[in-house]
């Protein structure tokens, strides 16, 4: 997904070196890597990085690597590279950045490979790589994930697709919004529709507010087509905040996603509009939104040689409270692209919550400088700001079409702020907690400052992190206490914020005494599901107990928590995956497994068929859902035939439809195809 940088009409400024002060600031550049391409590195990156826990970076390259589709790799502060994976059958082209998970692994999405319309992966520090889902494209599934994941407060992943879902008012899909466990399951939140009340086509990776809503973008759709803003529940219930208009008053087409900032509102960037008139279509914007809707456009850039133009990637809260972001296009740089007649290699950029701006790097070229930086930054735990760029370095591939030269790079940038932990005030809350000998589930709470970055990992093996392994500033992490099953206390810490948090939990001869039995440790359900009881039988005096459950499938009705003898009651969805899949609910600190058999969906309709006379008319079909999680859709490629309700639907449903009179002397056959079952409809000619 090259982007073609934008015409831009100013007069040629020539700028030598890569230390520049901007607004009394200095900023020093420094190039860590230069990708090599295929079949040794990756090339042409498009993604921003992910800090692991262990200090190092890390990221995915859409190209290079063994097959020349792409690589996973991993990179220190100082420059140390290792291609840690290259893309194959499981997986192909990743566009998207990583996310790492209190697992310790990362996990990502690629565009292509699976089953043909993309993947989602785990990969480890080491390289060891899992393909945990395939898109299957639409009607059923998403396509072409072109964004990263975001790890919910639940401990599930969600992100987008470009293409796929239910709606036909784009070739291919209008894109969805998914949510999928550590483990694969996949559920479909929402369906975009490409209309006036919905977006299309979203590009930029999801963010969860601190409400516990999900907020995003998308390239198309809205009021003009512009591109919108939504929010959508964790259940999929979705709102349109914004509609964009374009130029003059407003910014069109946002790829990026959006980054919560610490006064709540949400920031973000469009590649066009604003009121520069410098590009065509304007250089782009960066706008701050309420989670209400309301929209201020902070900045337009009008491109080189004094500004950036086009921002593709989004932006991210510095420990000073700033916002730092990239341009494609614009800077000072004198090359010129013939194929568009523009200027620039790219630019970084400050910019204040109320909209002070600064342009602060111009990128200079090969063979000593990246090229069009099309991903966002992070801010690395020592202060600086590393990123990536698609072109440039040290490499002498040539692109005789733009005349751009190398195969990207990674760099570092410091504006001068210094540690992170000299700029931010981070506190817990609380910091310690005690648990009976049974363990439980609990939460601590972080609050951040300036949106500050931070980490949580646990340093005794009974403590694990289910949630919040990493942030940027107010959050919360979510942890489980196993069992202690010898008599003495045990104590663990966790490392939150730099901060430790101590974890207590008494002997099996305290508290009581007590110890716990369940009357079973797993369970097998059919793919149509069910519910189940799970007895507890406690031993000892004033024995406390909660039951929580680690996934999205299971449900507690009755019994989360409970003292002494007691049961717990749990419902499980039908499984509309074609494999197997298990789960777990952890009941007074021990573990009990759920397994569900395979399914898939299957649909009956009644009846099997139409029949109409020459004059046509309305009926409907009933659809009845083996489960009652199938999703499914009517379409019709017989112009006679008209869907007029029950286009889509989930599990039974009734669909209606018209057939228009038949002028024609001879009888017409077309058919509605109904979540992969063709109901067929015949009309008779007219006399």
């Amino acid at each position: 997904m090259k982007i073609l940088r934008i015409s831009l009409v100013i007069v040629l400024v020539v700028v030598a070196g890569r230390t520049f002060r901007a607004s009394a600031q200095t900023v020093t550049e420094t190039t860590l890597h230069s990708f090599a391409g295929y079949p040794t590195d990756g090339s042409d990156l498009v993604a921003g990085l992910a800090q692991g826990s262990d200090g190092n970076f890390y990221g995915a390259a859409p190209y290079g690597g063994i097959d020349d589709i792409g690589t996973v790799f991993r990179i220190s502060p100082s420059g140390s590279y290792t291609d840690l994976y290259s893309f194959g059958s499981s997986g192909a082209e990743s566009y998207a950045g990583l996310v790492q998970d209190s697992d310790g692994n990362f996990y990502g999405t690629t565009t292509l490979g699976g089953t043909t319309f993309g993947t989602v992966f785990r990969i480890s520090p080491s390289g060891s790589y899992t393909k945990l889902h395939s898109f299957a494209g639409p009607p059923t599934d998403g396509a072409n994930p072109y964004t990263g994941l975001v790890e919910g407060s639940d401990g599930n992943f969600y992100g987008t697709t470009r293409f796929g879902g239910t709606s036909a008012n784009c070739s291919g899909g209008c894109g969805i919004v998914f949510r999928i466990t550590p483990s694969g399951s996949e559920t479909i939140l929402h369906s975009f529709v490409d209309s006036p009340t919905d977006g299309s086509e979203p590009l930029g990776a999801l963010v969860e507010g601190s409400d516990g809503n999900f907020y995003g973008t998308t390239e198309f759709g809205g009021t003009n087509f512009e591109g919108t803003v939504f929010q959508i529940s964790p259940s999929g219930s979705e709102t349109i905040l914004h509609s964009f208009v374009g130029s003059p008053s407003d910014g069109r087409e946002p790829y990026a996603g959006l980054v919560e900032g610490s006064d709540g509102n949400f920031y973000g960037t469009t590649r066009f509009g604003g009121t520069s008139a410098n590009c065509f279509d304007g250089c782009g914007t960066v706008f701050r939104i309420s989670p209400s809707g309301s929209e201020t456009i902070l900045h337009s850039f009008v491109g080189y040689p004094t500004d950036g133009a086009t921002p593709l990637g989004g932006l991210v809260q510095g420990s000073d409270g700033n916002f730092y972001g990239t341009t494609v296009n614009g800077g000072t740089s004198t090359n010129f692209d013939p194929a568009t007649g523009g200027y620039g290699y790219g630019t970084v950029f400050r910019i204040s919550p109320s909209g002070s701006y600064a342009s602060l790097y111009s990128f200079a070229g090969s063979p000593n400088d990246g090229i069009n930086p099309e991903a966002g930054l992070i801010q690395g735990s020592d202060g600086n700001f590393y990123g990536t760029t698609s072109s440039g370095g040290t490499s002498t591939n040539s692109d005789p079409a733009t005349d751009e030269t190398g195969y990207g790079t990674v760099f570092k940038l410091d504006v001068g702020l210094g540690t992170i932990s000299a700029n931010c005030t981070i506190s817990v809350n609380p910091t310690s907690a005690a648990f009976h000998a049974a363990g439980g589930f609990d939460i601590v709470s972080v609050t951040a400052s300036n949106g500050c970055a931070w980490t949580a990992t646990n340093n005794d093996s009974f403590i694990t992190i289910n949630a919040g392994s990493s942030g940027s500033g107010n959050g919360t992490v979510a942890y489980t206490v196993a069992a202690n099953t010898s008599t003495n206390e045990q104590v663990g810490t966790m490392t939150i914020a730099g901060q430790t948090f101590t974890v207590t939990e008494s002997g099996t001869t305290n508290s009581g005494g007590c110890t716990y039995t369940l009357s079973a440790t797993s369970v097998s359900l059919p793919a149509k599901g069910g519910t189940k009881t799970v007895k507890v039988k406690a031993k000892g005096t004033s024995c406390s107990w909660t039951a929580v459950s680690n996934d999205d499938f299971i449900t507690i009705i009755a019994g989360a928590s409970s003292s002494g003898n007691g049961t717990v009651d749990f419902s499980v969805s039908g499984n509309t995956n074609t494999a197997t899949r298990s789960g777990m609910i952890t009941i007074a600190g021990q573990t009990f497994t759920v397994k569900q058999a395979a399914g898939g969906c299957k649909l009956t309709l009644s009846p099997k068929d139409g029949k109409f006379k020459a004059t046509g008319g309305s009926a409907t079909v009933k659809v009845k859902a083996n489960l009652s999680d199938c999703t499914w859709t009517a379409t019709t490629t017989n112009d006679f035939i008209t869907i007029t309700d029950g286009a889509s639907g989930l599990g039974d449903d009734t669909i209606s439809y018209t057939v228009a009179a038949n002028t024609n002397t001879t009888a017409v056959t077309g058919s509605i195809t109904i979540g992969g079952e063709t109901f067929t409809v015949t009309q008779s000619g007219a006399k």
